[in-house]
């Protein structure tokens, strides 16, 4: 006879939902910190966050029930209505992403692809290196994007220069990243509290509690 803990619990979060989130936080962390020194290792955090991501969006439309946009994206008016609730300590309980759960989800894939893209085109124009190497260059820059305070420094078909604002781009991206992740560890742990659940450990596990 199964255990009345066991059956109070269920599956929601499925294996590649649960490994690219903790690769993500890994990767993330690795290319903040390093800030390309090591460029190799930089370098690489970024190729896992774009590919891990990109595995994502892609199992948001064919991946199971939790894992759908369509389960978690909503409206700004129900994202603002579930935050107000939370603070009030009225929110309603989803046993799957919360609708500001769902919001984030969505910011932090966004801002992460402007992250890895940005850093991609930075270092395809910068060394001519990376997967958009040849695809990415000086010459193909537009002119606000080329320019530099001193002209004289801008060596036209040369790498190094037409990367700045892809360098700008890319700084902006990762801090607005780094500031989503708070935002997101200070929702979880408020969310815990109000429903009474482990959220982190959930996405350890995959369980959480049955709707009530």
């Amino acid at each position: 006879m199964a255990d009345a803990s066991d059956t109070a619990m269920i599956r929601v979060w499925d294996p590649l939902i649960r490994i690219g989130h903790w690769v993500l936080v890994a990767a993330f962390a690795t290319a903040y910190l390093t800030e390309g020194e090591p460029q190799w290792l930089h370098s690489f955090a970024g190729y896992a966050i774009a590919v891990t991501v990109a595995i994502r969006i892609l199992w948001g439309f064919v991946g199971p029930r939790r894992a759908r946009f369509s389960d978690f994206v909503t409206g700004p008016g129900r994202v603002l209505t579930y935050l107000r609730d939370l603070i009030s300590g009225r929110a309603e309980r989803h046993v799957g992403h919360s609708p500001a759960g769902g919001a984030m989800t969505v910011a932090l894939l966004f801002a992460l692809t402007l992250t890895a893209l940005s850093g991609m085109a930075n270092l395809a124009v910068e060394e001519g290196q990376g997967p958009l190497a040849g695809i990415v260059t000086a010459q193909s820059l537009p002119a606000w994007m080329a320019e530099e305070d001193d002209d004289d420094d801008y060596i036209s078909g040369g790498h190094g220069e037409g990367g700045e604002a892809f360098e700008e781009i890319h700084e902006f991206a990762a801090n607005a990243t780094l500031l989503l992740v708070f935002l997101h560890l200070a929702g979880v742990l408020w969310a815990s509290r109000a429903h009474g659940e482990n959220l982190a450990r959930s996405m350890i596990t995959g369980l959480k509690r049955r709707a009530e």
